[in-house]
């Protein structure tokens, strides 16, 4: 055991330290008088004394050790010191050693390191703990303010000059207008069919496009597998007779969603096979929350973006229902039903999720729109506005902005609307005159949130539009003409950063920019069209037969007269009636008059006596009134026994009846 003993003043310290040292050196930097006091303390044994404390002057052996290591460190540190200011334009001074930055804290606050014993002082000042410092890091340098360089100096004047370039390159660089972000110099057309494309679905990586339109088709399309012929990989018809509605992938890309027109809607793999199939409701039930599925045609669909094995359809049956795909599609998983002002049924036209997954949004025809909160229940509406659009118009998308904020519905009565989720009672903007024909016509973001898309619908004359609107005014930016043709659907993708829009022709155009987008059609675009290959096949040896040869055949006459010709000769085949009889008879018919029916009935005709009584019908009855009553025969003879005399109802005269009598009390005849 050691005992050590600081005097400071008048104060004293003692501390206990138990070690295998002999001796142990304590500091104190505050006190300008300081006393150190070094006992070594020997085993106490019983006969053992103590050994007097020597004393040191500490401020002396400080600077001895101070002026020891800056002579060690000035020459280690000279050549850095001089190559630093050499190359850097703007030293702030030489940079001192660890040493030096000791020895001036040490003169302005006094003594700031301990010291040790002799023994162990000059062992701690052979050897250096640590690498140097850099000569950047100084005690000038402002490493804590400022990014400290990495690698290599630079020459004076690009260091020198650099700070200012970044500002001058910041100020003068213009910011990109928006219609210059459209990727728009490309143009593909993927064929589709002859009628509508109805639906367009992109999934999540841009590996596959699938289209679906009014011929009951669904196309898949692979841009890493096609070529410049641009062929679909495999087509399916999911619905029989039915049109599509919406396609759309899961968030995970791993589904598909198709939403036709009927009362069912599917769930099929990336590569088209099907997964499940939703029930179909019982139409007899009035509650339809009562009912497990849809008893009415699907307006449209689409996928939570946060849970997903879950998915949402519309129909006209006046519901909208959540659906659990680990379910198989046997039952619903939530029913929504909306409501008029008067609390009657509405049916939606649209649905969709917020990009967090909290709102769920419906339009109805009756112009409203009304949005549920998925964390609570579905039987209260969160917002609702009742005069979004026209009464009676199919608004026919809604879309929500990527940074949540804001609402774009594309309504039936030809305009677009944008809408804030804070204040949902008014509009932001309206832009008005946009025709709409189809009940499916999309309204969009751009990835960047700064711009609205939408389509255009022509007649059968006329150039359809896709126009890109600005999210602020909902001013027209840039658009894009598509000849004799309505854009129906359209999608821009933002990491393909691809735009696709589907049209009323049966073609699904995509435009892109080399510059700008990434892979997707570019991939497809660059690859040749494949040779179709010959295959040689050796026909086996044709055995001729007698009389085969062209020689020996007869030739077939092109035309058909002496085949008729022909059969009108038989009297069978063409059926010809009997030819009259000349003389006494032949084929086992007589040749005598009245031998056919028509010859009888002839002269039955010629021979017959003319009847006074033909006229006369009454007359003719009576002829044989004598005869029936001197010789009955019909009637008679049945009651000669039981009634042999004739007995007849006498008629009576009916009493007339007293008028004055009230209706109610005369007697029921």
């Amino acid at each position: 055991m050691y005992l050590f003993t600081l005097h400071i003043g008048k104060e004293s310290i003692g501390i206990d330290f138990r070690g295998n040292s002999k001796s142990c050196i304590i500091y104190h930097f505050e006190a300008p008088c300081i006393k150190l006091l070094v006992l070594e303390m020997a085993e106490m044994n019983n006969d053992a004394s103590k050994k007097k404390a020597r004393t040191f002057d500490f401020m002396e052996m400080f600077k001895e050790a101070k002026q020891t290591a800056l002579e060690r460190s000035q020459g280690k540190f000279e050549d850095d010191k001089n190559s630093a200011i050499a190359t850097e334009g703007d030293v702030i001074g030489p940079s001192p050693s660890v040493s030096q930055k000791s020895s001036k804290t040490g003169d302005d606050l006094g003594p700031s390191k301990p010291q040790k014993s002799n023994e162990v002082e000059s062992d701690d000042e052979e050897d250096m703990i640590g690498p140097p410092l850099p000569p950047g890091l100084t005690k000038g340098s402002k490493t804590s303010e400022e990014e400290v360089e990495i690698g290599p100096p630079l020459p004076p004047s690009t260091s020198a000059s650099k700070g200012s370039d970044d500002e001058d390159d910041e100020e003068d660089e213009p910011e990109e207008s928006l219609d210059k972000k459209i990727p728009s110099s490309h143009e593909i057309s993927l064929d589709h069919g002859s009628k509508a494309v109805s639906a367009l679905a992109l999934d999540p990586a841009g590996a596959r496009l699938v289209t679906g339109g009014h011929d009951f088709i669904v196309k898949f399309w692979d841009f890493a597998g096609m070529d410049q012929s641009l062929q679909s990989f495999r087509n399916i018809k999911p619905c029989e007779s039915h049109h599509l509605n919406q396609l759309q992938y899961s968030a995970t890309g791993e589904m598909i969603l198709i939403v036709a027109a009927n009362s069912r809607a599917k769930v099929v793999d990336r590569d088209g096979f099907e997964k499940l199939e939703c029930a179909k409701g019982d139409p007899y039930i009035v509650d339809m929350a009562s009912t497990k599925g849809h008893t009415a045609m699907l307006n449209g669909g689409s996928w939570n973006p946060k849970v997903r094995e879950e998915f949402m359809t519309c129909s006209n049956d006046g519901t909208v229902r959540l659906w659990d795909v680990n379910a198989e599609g046997k039952k619903h998983k939530n029913c929504i039903k909306p409501k008029s002002q008067q609390g009657r049924k509405l049916v939606p036209t649209a649905c969709a999720y917020s990009n967090d997954g909290r709102w769920v949004a419906a339009a109805c025809q009756d112009g409203s729109i009304q949005m549920w909160d998925h964390n609570k229940n579905f039987v209260n509406v969160a917002m609702i506005n009742r005069g979004c659009h026209m009464n009676g118009t199919d608004t026919s998308c809604l879309c929500f902005s990527y940074d949540g904020q804001c609402l774009a519905s594309r309504g039936g009565d030809d305009t677009l609307k944008l809408w804030d989720m804070r204040n949902f009672k008014k509009p932001l903007k309206v832009r008005e005159n946009l025709i709409s024909y189809y009940t499916v016509t999309d309204c969009i973001f751009s990835p960047n949130d700064r711009m609205v898309l939408t389509g255009t619908s022509v007649k059968k004359e006329g150039d359809g539009k896709l126009l890109f609107l600005d999210r602020e005014s909902l001013d027209t930016v840039s658009e894009i003409t598509v000849a004799e043709s309505s854009v129906v659907r359209c999608i821009w993708h933002p990491k393909l950063n691809q735009i696709v829009i589907g049209c009323s022709d049966g073609k699904a155009r995509l435009f892109y920019d080399p510059e700008k987008s990434h892979r997707g059609a570019m991939l497809c675009m660059v690859k040749q069209p494949r040779k179709s290959k010959q295959v040689l096949a050796l026909a086996s040896q044709q055995i001729i037969t007698p009389y085969a040869l062209p020689m020996f055949k007869e030739t077939k006459s092109t035309s058909t007269k002496k085949f008729e010709e022909k059969v009108r000769k038989d009297p069978i085949r063409s059926k010809r009636p009997d030819l009259p009889m000349t003389g006494p008879g032949e084929g086992g018919r007589l040749g005598v008059k009245g031998a056919t029916l028509a010859q009888y009935v002839a002269q039955s005709l010629v021979k017959r006596k003319p009847d006074k009584y033909e006229n006369d019908p009454r007359a003719a009855i009576l002829r044989h009134a004598k005869e029936a009553a001197e010789n009955p025969f019909w009637i008679d003879p049945a009651y000669k026994k039981t009634q042999p005399l004739k007995l007849f109802q006498e008629e009576e005269k009916e009493e007339e009846e007293d008028n004055d009598e009230p209706v109610w009390k005369k007697q029921k005849i």
